[in-house]
């Protein structure tokens, strides 16, 4: 008895850290929303939330830390949504496509985390965006394209550059559909006709 006592008390405890964690991130998109990060403080993330004060410090040293959670959160939810596209992508248009307009439509849906990421306030120097999340969505895009150049569906070309790409022109396209409030339809249909219409002149790769 006393043994499941004890677990129950360990799966309790842990629940609630986990939930406390999340308690801070949801409070700092909010604030970051509200007040931009850089003139977000601690005190903000902290005031946002129904814990004590001292608790904000159990979970993260800075509001750098929170903001580089709230990225990996991000990439978290976006990555299955982009890979599922990937995968049942028959050719190079649906791959380039439906990757974009993926992409687009999240960011749209969740333009605060976005627009924090692009902002361009010096602290932001300060902050990693190669957060581990970040970085494993990078790395799924990049095996994707190893297997579709593989099995035909993209041209036979330098998957890293290619990946570096799509990353590149994903980020700065969604920045400007934003900052103009353009529709993701359009925005994708741009994206991807200039991709179908550069990529066909790309070196193949070397034997």
């Amino acid at each position: 008895m006393s043994v499941d006592l004890d677990a129950k008390t360990r799966g309790k405890r842990e629940e609630t850290k986990a939930s406390n964690r999340q308690a801070i991130i949801d409070a700092a998109r909010r604030v970051f929303a509200e007040l931009g990060y850089g003139a977000t403080t601690v005190r903000d993330i902290i005031r946002a939330t129904d814990l004590a004060s001292g608790t904000f410090y159990n979970y993260f040293k800075s509001k750098e830390e929170v903001f580089q959670a709230l990225q990996d959160e991000t990439a978290l939810r976006v990555r299955p949504r982009l890979r599922a596209e990937r995968i049942r992508a028959r050719n190079f248009e649906e791959f380039i496509s439906g990757s974009f307009r993926t992409f687009f439509d999240f960011v749209k849906n969740d333009r605060t985390t976005f627009a924090t990421m692009r902002s361009n306030h010096p602290e932001m120097s300060r902050v990693r965006i190669d957060t581990p999340e970040v970085i494993a969505g990078f790395d799924e895009l990049r095996a994707d394209l190893e297997v579709a150049i593989e099995n035909g569906v993209v041209p036979d070309t330098d998957p890293n550059l290619l990946m570096a790409s799509i990353v590149g022109v994903a980020f700065e396209v969604a920045h400007e559909m934003l900052t103009r409030d353009l529709a993701v339809e359009d925005t994708a249909k741009f994206a991807t006709a200039l991709f179908l219409g550069g990529v066909q002149a790309l070196p193949k790769r070397k034997a």
